[in-house]
């Protein structure tokens, strides 16, 4: 008999599991696919250590969180400064001053960048935004949302941004500073060795069985333990009682090329709509590689279909109903802990998942 049954090996999961090891806990943890670690896990191909769900960028203000972390791995420096290709122009990303700069021609102070803006704002002054689109402008004007907003949300989610509601985009980080750092936080990096080896550190002396589904053998995994830690689908667990709730996918398309410098950042967002992957990731900039190749992955948004991952939430007002139905059956579950971006169906970035494992009452 064990003390607790974990449901899933990421970050939430994972966490919880070292806690539990501290206490002298009985402890195992299952997961559905054949590696641990869930959507941070990286895996060294060429001697690079790749992203194989998508770009993560460790970023926090909670010094507790970033101190724990550091005591398992060391973190690099790594500042997450994203670029946007439109056609055969490049802006920096977050919106600031060099990305006006390079929009305007005569834009050299904040107030110039300013004085365009708010000139090309002008057409939503007493409007209220009805979709993604007036919203945009209303916050950034015409011609960023134009080049850098207008066709990645619509490759992002497969709708026309005037069909998007204008709740998506509730505020657009618009920096009057030559600042290219995409975060504020104050504590930022990347483990050095990847992912991985900070999943393997919170893992290290639990019992771990991967390929192993929950759902295949529920009754049997509820009878060997005495408590449960869930992280999957919260819809999942209860059977769709009320239904399914909606995700966004991912396609990834991931290459080794015989360069050693492809296209020198680490993530660049393709934001027209010539091509449609919405953004390519060069791992080896993440931690510096030497190696003489490189590895890149397209990433291309999907329609979510049974079978495959969940990687956004669609927290529109269809959804979230039916997630109040759901958390009021959560409430009844005495002997489960439910925890994580899937059985919470809300975006975390992975610090709000490890300050939230490390505070939950168990």
């Amino acid at each position: 008999m064990y003390d607790y049954l974990i449901v899933g090996s990421g970050l939430f999961g994972s966490t919880i599991a070292y806690r539990l090891k501290k206490l002298n806990k009985k402890v195992l943890v299952i997961d559905k696919r054949n590696h641990i670690g869930g959507n941070v896990y990286t895996e060294n191909i060429e001697g690079i250590n790749v992203h194989k769900y998508g770009a993560h960028i460790f970023h926090t203000d909670y010094k507790d969180v970033w101190d724990f972390v550091n005591s398992l791995v060391p973190f690099n420096r790594f500042t997450n400064s994203p670029i946007a290709r439109y056609k055969d122009e490049i802006y920096n990303l977050p919106f600031n001053m060099n990305t006006f700069s390079k929009i305007w021609s005569d834009v050299i102070t904040p107030d110039d960048a300013l004085r365009h803006i708010n000139e090309e704002k002008k057409c939503m002054e007493g409007k209220t935004p009805n979709n993604l689109e007036e919203q945009a402008i209303s916050l950034v004007g015409t011609t960023i949302y134009e080049k850098l907003i207008k066709g990645y949300t619509e490759k992002q989610w497969n709708r026309s941004c005037k069909e998007l509601p204008a709740f998506i985009i509730k505020r657009l980080p618009v920096r009057l500073t030559y600042d290219n750092n995409y975060f504020n936080d104050l504590y930022q990096g990347i483990p050095i060795g990847g992912y991985t080896k900070l999943i393997e550190k919170l893992l290290d002396g639990v019992e771990v069985k991967l390929n192993s589904n929950f759902f295949d053998k529920i009754d049997e995994y509820k009878k060997i333990s005495k408590k449960i830690i869930y992280t999957g689908p919260i819809d999942e667990y209860f059977e769709y009682k009320y239904g399914h709730l909606e995700y966004r996918s991912l396609e990834f398309d991931t290459k080794v090329l015989d360069t050693s410098n492809f296209q020198g950042n680490a993530v660049v967002n393709y934001t027209g709509n010539e091509v449609k992957y919405t953004r390519v990731i060069e791992h080896k900039h993440f931690e510096n590689s030497n190696s003489d190749k490189t590895v890149v992955t397209y990433e291309y948004p999907r329609d979510y279909k049974d079978g495959m991952e969940a990687y956004y939430v669609i927290n529109d007002e269809k959804n979230n109903k039916i997630l109040e139905k759901y958390n009021k059956l959560k409430e009844k579950e005495r002997n489960v802990i439910f925890g994580g971006r899937l059985a919470d169906y809300k975006y975390y970035d992975m610090d709000d998942v490890i300050k939230n494992a490390l505070d939950i009452d168990l």
